[in-house]
């Protein structure tokens, strides 16, 4: 009814629900009801709200009251021995690499659901590290999909960036996708073997294509060479080169996001000045790296250039376009658009921070929203 459609277009903040249910009995009827909840998450399925970050498997809130997340509601305590790298967190699901057990968890943090997903073939992540992404398409919160990127090597030499795709719907990884590296990728520096990887950088959602951060380590430097790009649509990959004005910076300096107006962009940090870049195609359909805004963040930020280091990107959340950046003692947030920022924390230099954003209900847990059960092979529990 026409009640329903106007509170489905509330706003997806936590607190919005749990307020119209005060109003009167038919609103708390209608908004408690498991339909709607099923209606409410998908149809704010590309503005959901920044709840907070992941910190390792600690889960800190940003939103401020009524909105924010009580203390601790979505962190976790990692099962099992190793390593457990955080792949980054879409769509309600965080995406974690154990690499000792050569597992991808996908968790939801909002019931502690987890599937454990068996690392396909020719993808270690040791002597050729991976990234990955894990994603639902648009409307369906029953299944979700996972994307695994990795390099290949001959002879030492990392000559190619291959990637599978695992559906949670079917319970198989498809057929194996790759992209020749470009030549300076798979050359040799000063008798050094260039290595080409995806150095944990998390990827970032831009229309339809997934990105990550190609870096160059060769030689001891810590470069960036270029872009990863994944189409969802056509399913294929694609290596993009950086705009050569700001190539061979330190990756920490570089964030893949949506440009203004829509569109792949870069944000570059120079300490305290910050560039936005945009890809644009010609009437000839090239593509090519433009210039737009430059803003100097130190004032806005009040920060001392005299005794504060250089900033550094420490995360990014696509669907709000906030960047989350460090210095030694100090963490902030700044969205993009409006400039307008938030300090969060002391700093802890070595971090980097996995965004959640996602709709999140108080007070009425979203139904349907969990991980499906299992198939070949990857295992489904609940965290307890």
């Amino acid at each position: 009814n026409l009640l329903s459609e106007i509170l489905l277009r509330l706003p997806p903040d936590p607190s919005s629900l749990p307020r119209a249910s005060l109003v009167a009995n038919r609103w708390l009827g209608l908004v408690s009801d498991p339909g709607f909840s099923r209606r409410f998450r998908p149809h704010h399925h590309r503005n959901p709200p920044l709840l907070g970050f992941f910190e390792s498997s600690h889960f800190e809130p940003t939103m401020d009251s009524p909105n924010r997340v009580p203390e601790g509601r979505f962190s976790y305590e990692h099962t099992g021995n190793g390593c457990f790298i955080p792949f980054g967190c879409r769509h309600g699901l965080q995406l974690i690499f154990h690499q000792s057990g050569k597992q991808l968890h996908v968790r939801d943090p909002f019931n502690g659901d987890k599937r454990r997903l068996p690392v396909p073939p020719g993808f270690d992540g040791w002597e050729t590290p991976i990234s990955g992404a894990v994603f639902r398409a648009a409307g369906d919160i029953q299944h979700f999909q996972v994307v695994l990127v990795g390099t290949e090597r001959n002879n030492q030499h990392h000559t190619r960036v291959i990637a599978r795709v695992y559906s949670s719907e079917t319970g198989i990884w498809g057929n194996l996708m790759s992209t020749p590296l470009p030549p300076k990728a798979s050359s040799s520096m000063d008798q050094h073997p260039t290595k080409i990887r995806m150095w944990f950088t998390i990827s970032v959602l831009v229309g339809h294509s997934l990105y990550w951060l190609l870096t160059n380590i060769s030689a001891a430097t810590n470069m960036l060479d270029g872009i990863l790009e994944f189409d969802l649509e056509r399913q294929t990959l694609a290596v993009i080169p950086v705009p050569v004005d700001i190539a061979n910076n330190c990756l920490s300096q570089f964030q893949v996001m949506q440009a203004e107006g829509g569109g792949l962009g870069i944000f570059f940090l120079s300490k305290f000045s910050a560039q936005l870049w945009k890809m644009e195609t010609d009437s000839d359909g090239v593509a090519s790296w433009v210039l737009g805004r430059t803003v100097e963040l130190d004032k806005p930020l009040s920060l001392n250039p005299e005794e504060e280091e250089s900033l550094i990107i420490g995360g990014f959340a696509e669907y709000n376009n906030v960047v989350f950046l460090r210095t030694p003692t100090n963490f902030f947030m700044v969205q993009l658009e409006s400039l307008q920022f938030k300090k969060v924390s002391k700093s802890n230099s070595l971090t980097r921070y996995d965004p959640f954003e996602s709709v999140y209900v108080a007070e009425y847990p979203l139904v349907g929203t969990g991980i499906d059960g299992g198939h070949d092979g990857a295992e489904f529990f609940r965290n307890t």
